[in-house]
């Protein structure tokens, strides 16, 4: 297959190839279900089957140059999460909200950049942004086992805003490593060259906020539903490209896009057609994903991927703990909300991709293998542990009435 793609022309081959990437990761999927498993599980093993590491079906060249698939995956996935920064999440919860995010996610941070560092002896660009990445969850296992079992009340209130917050304290956290690492390897860095990349990110913070001002005066009542997805889509791929331009992440930006507006309009019609229209570009980024993915880089990895697992189980768990100690929290959420925060996707994948580029090419590719490989395993047991978190909360009702 890699030599018949080899002998036709670029676009041939491209069309040929997106085809393949999304028939594998449907097939997969099918298989998965019976599993009772997340569908990006099998969109990861789908990517692992057809890509130069084993059958090598789409050439690695044709994987290299998807790269803007993570960069407009990540937007939509930005522009999602940012729907849940509405007013009336602050005014429901207050301030405690805030001190079991940054507890949970930083102490699981924390604990998995200490341990890299201090224990297997990798260097410090590593293992922070292994760290940043740790303190990343994936909403959408979550959100789809609440859907599932049509989970109410005070903590589905409280684990929706945590994961739907811990996500953009990862993406803080994440650029914040970025800017410590490229001013720690520059050799002769100017002020300017440091400030630089903290500038565009700001600067991008403006532009996702002018964005979604800017839709909600474009969505006029009589404004269809195909012209208020293309609108949509306009602004995202345009933020996404800007960002790209100055080589920064569009994930704050497409967040910032996303909390103005529904902030300005409450539609949230529009974040449900969205949401229609992203499965075949989450779909051929997951299986992008499961492409990059080198399973002989998992003969280097042994103890350091299963310790970074653990680890971050035990961050977060311990962090929503402690944090619901220190706000006061019931006893069902401080006990059990950490068990809803294990999964560990999207955000996480994307940022493995943009990690890579900074690092070596062989440490980079085991950043992403244990970002990867990790991901499958917590989608396996994410989905399990949050309705185990849901029914002992109260939230449901006892297993065997489920």
């Amino acid at each position: 297959m890699n030599n018949f793609l080899g002998q036709l022309n670029s676009t041939t081959a491209i069309l040929l190839s997106l085809s393949a990437i999304l028939l594998a990761g449907f097939l997969l999927t099918r298989l998965t279900q019976l599993a009772r498993l997340p569908n990006v599980t099998g969109y990861i093993i789908a990517g692992v089957l057809i890509g130069p590491h084993v059958l090598n079906i789409i050439p690695l060249e044709m994987v290299e140059g998807m790269g803007f698939v993570s960069d407009i995956a990540l937007a939509f996935i930005a522009f999602g999460v940012g729907r849940y920064f509405k007013r009336e999440a602050f005014q429901e919860t207050g301030l405690g909200i805030f001190v079991i995010v940054l507890l949970e996610s930083l102490l699981a941070g924390i604990l998995v950049t200490l341990s890299m560092h201090y224990i297997f002896h990798l260097d410090w660009d590593f293992s922070l942004l292994l760290g940043a990445i740790a303190t990343a969850t994936a909403p959408a296992s979550t959100m789809v086992t609440i859907r599932q079992y049509r989970a109410r009340g005070e903590f589905v209130n409280i684990l929706l805003q945590v994961v739907a917050f811990d996500d953009a304290v990862c993406l803080i956290v994440f650029s914040l490593s970025t800017a410590v690492i490229n001013a720690r390897g520059g050799v002769n860095l100017t002020s300017s060259e440091i400030i630089l990349p903290l500038v565009y990110n700001i600067g991008a913070l403006g532009i996702g906020f002018i964005s979604g001002a800017l839709l909600s005066k474009l969505m006029t009542p009589r404004r269809s539903e195909d012209n208020r997805l293309i609108l949509t889509i306009a602004l995202l791929l345009g933020i996404a490209g800007l960002c790209a331009a100055v080589d920064i992440s569009p994930l704050l930006a497409c967040m910032i896009f996303g909390t103005a507006y529904i902030n300005m309009t409450k539609d949230k019609a529009l974040y449900k057609q969205v949401e229609k229209f992203t499965p075949p570009i989450l779909s051929i980024f997951f299986v992008v994903s499961g492409m990059s993915l080198d399973l002989g880089a998992f003969r280097t990895l042994g103890i350091i991927g299963a310790s970074y697992f653990i680890i971050r189980i035990i961050g977060k768990y311990l962090g929503a703990y402690l944090g619901g100690v220190a706000v006061g929290a019931p006893k069902n959420i401080r006990n059990y909300l950490g068990l809803g925060l294990i999964p560990q996707a999207g955000v996480a994948i994307g940022l493995a991709f943009l990690g890579k580029r900074i690092l070596p090419i062989h440490v980079g590719n085991m950043l992403l293998a244990i970002i990867l490989s990790s991901s499958v395993l917590y989608e396996l047991i994410g989905p399990a542990c949050a309705k185990i978190a849901l029914v002992y909360s109260g939230a449901l009702k006892k297993p065997g009435a489920v």
